[in-house]
């Protein structure tokens, strides 16, 4: 399935951040089946609370496209976006997102919100989730477990 290798590419992704001591989510944005931005969580790195890897992602494809709006992409991410990232979606006009795991703490597409579908906004997303989230759980836990000791 074509989602499946999309988010085998952010889960790539996720372990580069795991790699740099960062939270592990990725992120990759395609358009047209050709993937147009890839990107991880670098707060640690760059020292910015902004810098998940849907921001990250997201500006990178607003350069390849010339444009804000990011019509006819979409975007993978391992983890549920935030308020914050689902916001920055619903501005890009982006009109599709497929995530993995669910985030019962943060989670704003299903788990606490539901931003990207909310009739009261300008803009609503086609939400796909539940792809590969047991590994995209996986990463996760086992970068906290270790950061536990």
């Amino acid at each position: 399935m074509i989602d499946d290798r999309f988010m085998q590419m952010a889960l790539a992704e996720a372990r580069i951040a795991a790699d740099e001591d960062e939270t592990p989510v990725g992120a990759v944005i395609v358009h047209d089946g050709v993937v147009i931005a890839a990107a991880h969580n670098q707060r640690e790195q760059l020292h910015d609370p902004t810098a998940h890897a849907e921001m990250i992602a997201i500006t990178q494809a607003a350069e390849a496209l010339g444009n804000w709006r990011l019509s006819g992409c979409t975007l993978y991410v391992t983890l549920e976006p935030c308020p914050m990232c689902a916001g920055a979606i619903v501005q890009a006009r982006i009109p599709r997102v497929v995530y993995g795991a669910d985030d019962p703490k943060a989670g704003a597409a299903r788990s606490l919100y539901e931003l990207l579908n909310d009739p009261r906004l300008n803009h609503r997303c086609d939400v796909t989730h539940g792809v590969l989230a047991e590994p995209c759980g996986e990463v996760l836990r086992q970068f906290f477990r270790a950061k536990r000791g």
